[in-house]
């Protein structure tokens, strides 16, 4: 196996950057996988183990940073658009298929958590796309904020988002939030994933593995989650075959959405379902959860 760095352009001139694994005796071009990394995270948080699994099968990754997160280029940093996300994905997938050492007739897309839903969209409406991994996906911005917000914290919450809106039309720099907080604090404070399971992943993933992640994102960020609907693409995806790796406890990206959704889905597809929670897909699932992917995409990009 064999990592390189990488770099490519989007079609807005901005640049993002990661890595490209390949096997070491690939004589001919190989398959390739697409992937980023989902709310916040930067590639350091254990995609690159999952790129190691691909090449280590005969497939080529490309692993990107999100824009304005990480060795990635994009302003306002700490800024999530999910629909711009899903239009680097595409970009991405244009590059990885530019090269040579890219078989561009055999690509798939790989998400997890926030990309796990990006890559439902993009496989439902980029065809050059033949296979698709969505791990712990979410499914609904709305339905999963109303599982993670409290009932009477709304009103304040589009207070928030309004307050916002008029201060960046009046030239304001955007309002921030923390990714995460602790849930030990007297009052804790608002958080865009306000579950202990977060606070415990991103803090030890930060301090082991990932030192550029940044515990905030902008306000906006948040308003934009709660819009974002990539479940509905579910039914277009077929042909493309889809592989819907579940948490059977996962409380972020609540699992009987992701259940309910993955029964809209057309043939090809297959459903994996991990033990543990949302992040046990990285860690003490990541034997179960990698090979899952991996024989889906053995099965479908090398035959």
């Amino acid at each position: 196996m064999q990592r390189k760095d990488i770099e490519f352009k989007t079609e807005d001139d901005t640049t993002l950057r990661g890595w490209l694994y390949l096997p070491n005796d690939a004589e001919d071009a190989v398959p390739a996988i697409v992937m980023a990394h989902g709310y916040s995270a930067v590639k350091e948080m254990y995609l690159d183990k999952y790129g190691e699994v691909f090449a280590a099968a005969g497939m080529g990754a490309l692993i990107f940073d999100n824009r304005n997160f990480g060795a990635s280029d994009g302003e306002p940093r700490q800024e999530i658009d999910p629909w711009q996300q899903i239009r680097d994905y595409r970009d991405a997938i244009t590059y990885t298929a530019s090269l040579p050492m890219i078989d561009e007739s055999r690509i798939g897309v790989f998400g997890s958590s926030y990309s796990g839903g990006h890559v439902l969209v993009v496989a439902a409406i980029d065809k050059r796309v033949k296979c698709v991994v969505s791990q712990v996906p979410i499914i609904s911005g709305m339905e999963n904020a109303r599982r993670l917000i409290r009932s009477d914290v709304w009103n304040g919450l589009r207070s928030m988002f309004n307050a916002d809106r008029v201060a960046r039309y009046a030239g304001n720099e955007p309002e921030m939030i923390p990714v995460v907080s602790s849930p030990d604090e007297e009052a804790q404070a608002p958080a865009a994933l306000p579950t202990p399971d977060s606070w415990k992943w991103f803090r030890e993933t930060h301090d082991k593995l990932a030192p550029s992640w940044k515990n905030q994102v902008t306000l906006r960020s948040v308003e934009m989650f709660i819009e974002y609907e990539p479940g509905i693409y579910i039914p277009s995806i077929s042909p493309t075959p889809l592989m819907m790796l579940i948490a059977r406890d996962d409380i972020l990206t609540v699992s009987d959405l992701a259940f309910a959704a993955y029964e809209t889905a057309r043939e090809p597809k297959q459903l994996v379902v991990l033990n543990g929670g949302h992040f046990d897909a990285y860690i003490d699932s990541f034997d179960e959860s990698s090979s899952s992917a991996k024989n889906w995409f053995s099965q479908h990009l090398l035959g």
